[in-house]
């Protein structure tokens, strides 16, 4: 479909030389363009994620040390 817009002087400046350089016409760069906004906006927003965080009380099994691969390989009963 034809249209006619207003587009800033530079601006179509630019989208000009872009399209020369992929070697493609303006028409599809102004295409491009839109379909990315268009993409952009029809993304859910989001808000900030909350991570669940574990709030409860343990940690390692009695005699098992921290600082040694072979220890906690051995108290997952994982011996490989």
């Amino acid at each position: 479909m034809k249209t006619t817009l207003d587009i800033n002087d530079q601006l179509l400046a630019d989208a000009k030389a872009l399209a020369a350089q992929q070697r493609t016409s303006l028409t599809r760069v102004i295409e491009e363009g839109l379909q990315l906004r268009l993409r952009s906006q029809a993304a859910p927003q989001r808000g900030r994620l909350r991570l669940p965080v574990f709030k409860g009380r343990g940690g390692l099994a009695a005699g098992v040390d921290p600082l040694s691969n072979k220890a906690m390989l051995a108290a997952l009963g994982d011996d490989a």
